[in-house]
């Protein structure tokens, strides 16, 4: 079999003498660096699941709309600076590792955040000491809703899926080849998928009462999520880079992109 390198050329990979698969490459998932980018991939989405609990606005002294769409005061929510990381990690977890173990990574994300949830409902069942005063507060800032945990769990299970399905299949098509078409069009499926089921459950929870406010956060959600990625795309393609130079098992797979 033969190795894909960063600079897209095709050579010889030393596990094999073979010739080269007509499939995508990616890497080993039992190996090398996969262990540390799922774990900050699923922190990420434990950390914003609890930030996005907060409803937030911009330019609330202002009032712009078009039609029934409010344009200002923008509205979303508190984990806006911090969500879009996670649709990155799984980007490169896609790209490098494939469909395979970045559902993986899902799946773990998934059960963890479950875990959170119910260890959070414990710790505020729990009777409060006589010198704790901020029980309510406790309550207030860990105590999410069943319908901003059903919210978080399916935007972040379709959204993901979503996205790395995406990739690997333009990437099963582009190779090595347009690593920003693979980067940016994953993103608009899942960012889109992930936002408009999260926002369709969680509105009302997080104070969201007419139309105009709702299209207002979807909107601002996608657009801003999608952006965040363009933004990174440096940073990305250069981790992206350093993973595919440093795991040896990365090559050509002898099966279609999703099944690898």
């Amino acid at each position: 079999m033969k190795r894909v390198s960063e600079s897209n050329t095709v050579e010889e990979h030393p596990a094999s003498g073979g010739p080269a698969a007509a499939h995508a490459a990616f890497a080993v998932a039992s190996r090398g660096y996969y262990t540390p980018v799922v774990a900050l991939f699923t922190a990420t989405l434990i950390i914003s699941n609890i930030c996005a609990t907060k409803g937030v606005q911009y330019f609330t002294d202002h009032s712009v709309k078009l039609g029934p769409v409010e344009i200002l005061p923008i509205t979303t929510d508190g984990a806006w600076f911090l969500f879009p990381l996670a649709y990155i990690i799984g980007d490169v977890l896609s790209e490098v590792y494939g469909f395979k173990a970045a559902r993986r990574a899902i799946y773990y994300g998934f059960a963890i955040l479950l875990v959170t949830v119910v260890c959070f409902k414990i710790a505020i069942e729990l009777p409060a000491a006589t010198f704790y005063d901020n029980q309510e507060a406790f309550r207030s800032v860990i105590g999410t809703t069943p319908q901003l945990v059903a919210a978080g769990l399916a935007g972040y299970f379709v959204g993901e899926m979503l996205n790395s399905a995406t990739l690997v299949l333009i990437k099963e098509r582009t190779k090595e080849k347009h690593l920003w078409a693979r980067l940016i069009g994953s993103t608009v499926v899942g960012e889109f998928g992930d936002t408009l089921i999260f926002c369709s459950i969680a509105a009302t929870a997080i104070g969201i009462d007419s139309w105009g406010q709702f299209v207002n956060y979807v909107i601002v959600g996608f657009l801003w999520k999608t952006l965040a990625e363009v933004i990174v795309l440096p940073i990305t393609y250069r981790v992206i880079a350093f993973l595919k130079k440093h795991e040896p098992s990365y090559a050509p797979r002898e099966v279609p992109a999703l099944q690898a």
